[in-house]
């Protein structure tokens, strides 16, 4: 039972994300019946978190810390890997097998994607010409951006966390 400011007559209070899940039933029902929505869902959120744990760590390696740029990204590119590799293992693919060598693949699969990125800005600004800052957003933190995380979910799900309790194949 609920009391006035949403806590059990236990006395532990409830998250706002539990009472906004328990009134939304069409989401509950979505998420349950859909598991492909539960598993993008999940392999997102945990890509957010990674993403802000390489965007602050750069910045913290850039500003206090002192490091040089490409010593700062390297650093805040592992950190960011092993936060969405834990993400992942824990969260989204939790019921899946996997051997001890899934965090090389992931961490092989998110280089990948990183090429992909870089791959976009060298055709646009060095094939193509576009070389505003602008350009260079769009090419790398956009359409890379995109390109690269299709590429990371297909290489996630396929490559590293393959096996049973996976949902099943996103091309038929």
């Amino acid at each position: 039972m609920s009391g006035a400011h949403g806590v059990r007559s236990g006395g532990t209070p409830r998250s706002r994300l539990t009472q906004a899940f328990r009134t939304r039933p069409r989401l509950r029902e979505a998420l349950r019946t859909r598991p492909r929505l539960r598993e993008a869902l999940g392999f997102a959120a945990a890509g957010l978190l990674a993403y802000a744990a390489d965007l602050a760590l750069f910045l913290w390696l850039r500003g206090p810390a002192g490091l040089d740029p490409l010593t700062a990204k390297a650093l805040s590119f592992l950190a960011g890997c092993s936060v969405a590799y834990a993400g992942n293992a824990l969260g989204t693919y939790r019921h899946t097998s996997g051997g001890p060598g899934r965090w090389a693949v992931f961490l092989a699969v998110n280089v990948a994607g990183a090429l992909v990125q870089l791959l976009c800005i060298l055709v646009s600004h060095h094939g193509l010409g576009f070389t505003s800052p602008r350009a260079d957003t769009v090419s790398g933190a956009g359409i890379g951006m995109v390109l690269a995380t299709a590429l990371r979910f297909w290489g996630t799900r396929t490559l590293v966390f393959r096996g049973e309790g996976r949902v099943g194949s996103w091309t038929g």
